[in-house]
């Protein structure tokens, strides 16, 4: 394989001006100058170069990457480079995020509060969440934001009938879409997000008076955080950007005047951490595969061999997945918990 082509190709030292832009001081959500760092690592899930830091505010517990990623460095490390590997073990891990029954939970739990005339659903993709919501609410419409043209497809597709490219807190989008909505959903967006409370405010900006914030996001305080370090999966190092703990959510809600209808773990949380660790570490125990930026490409009996051993170690990560699966009902009302849902009601004038 020829080295890499100057639009895959990408600084590996952790310093770079290119990559990264300069370090925080201090945290981005409450300014508090009392940080320590809680992990770095590279990219475990796609191999792509590059080092990165993890770091947590000691007063309001905000975990966020930092140095962040400059734009261009988010673009590289997001968007799909041909020929770039993906170890399917881990793959199948991170679709239990987006598996049928959980998207039918999380739009469930709006039932109670009638069928909205209007929903906006904020880093759609595809939109299959709307695709599945409109099970319950078949006269509800549904609109949606993408950050890619997804959400394009997913108009043409009728999962949505208004897509907007790009991220809520732009002006034109905002201005469009102020106030219009009875329901807007942020399903595991926040963290991928450069400023989460612009983007919560954002948020808010597009309900009417009255209406409901959905939220779910991953909490930095799981345990498992804690005892997997770099390898707890939801890190998922350089894609996620900011992890919010549960209080400084609810503390910014309240600061706007909203209502908090329900937060807690129980229905959020996503039993895939023993997965994770397995697939992360079958992985990167095997030879290293073939990327279109190594210099020099591994052998055909190394590339042979890594993908004979990931097909053997299969069983592992399917018996960890059921392990998971089984102490789910148990580590929902734990520290294990990894995510949390918020419900909260706009005030009205």
């Amino acid at each position: 394989m020829s080295a890499p082509t100057p639009d895959t190709a990408i600084p590996v030292h952790h310093g770079s001006a290119r990559v990264h832009e300069p370090r925080r001081a201090d945290c981005p959500w409450c300014g508090s100058a009392r940080l320590r760092n809680r992990l770095r690592t590279g990219d475990l899930r796609r191999h792509r170069p590059g080092l990165f830091t993890v770091d947590e505010c000691r007063d309001c517990g905000h975990t966020f990457q930092n140095p962040r990623l400059t734009a261009e460095g988010l673009a590289f490390y997001r968007r799909a480079v041909r020929g770039a590997p993906r170890d399917p073990a881990t793959e199948r891990v991170l679709a239990l995020h987006a598996v049928r029954h959980r998207r039918r939970a999380a739009a469930r739990a709006m039932l109670p509060f009638g069928e909205p005339e209007s929903w906006l659903d904020v880093g759609t993709g595809l939109a299959r969440f709307p695709q599945t919501a409109r099970e319950f609410f078949p006269y509800t419409a549904f609109d949606g934001t993408d950050l890619t043209a997804r959400v394009e497809q997913a108009r043409t597709l009728e999962r949505v009938e208004e897509a907007h490219i790009g991220p809520l807190t732009d002006p034109g989008i905002m201005a469009r879409l102020a106030g219009r909505y009875d329901v807007v959903s942020l399903l595991h967006h926040l963290e991928h997000t450069t400023d989460p409370r612009a983007e919560l405010h954002a948020a808010l900006d597009a309900l009417r008076p009255g209406g409901h914030l959905l939220i779910e996001t991953l909490d930095p305080r799981c345990a498992f955080a804690a005892l997997f370090g770099r390898w707890w999966l939801p890190y998922d190092q350089p894609r996620r950007l900011h992890l919010m703990p549960r209080r400084n959510l609810r503390a910014e809600l309240e600061t706007r005047g909203c209502t908090l209808v329900t937060t807690g773990h129980r229905a959020a949380h996503v039993p895939h951490d023993l997965a994770g660790l397995t697939a992360l570490a079958l992985s990167h125990t095997l030879p290293a595969p073939d990327t279109p930026w190594r210099a020099i490409p591994p052998t055909p009996f190394q590339q042979h061999l890594r993908t004979v051993l990931l097909r053997a170690g299969t069983p592992l990560v399917v018996a960890a997945a059921a392990t998971d699966a089984a102490l789910a009902p148990l580590l929902r009302h734990t520290p294990f918990a990894n995510a949390y849902r918020v419900i909260a009601r706009k005030p009205k004038p």
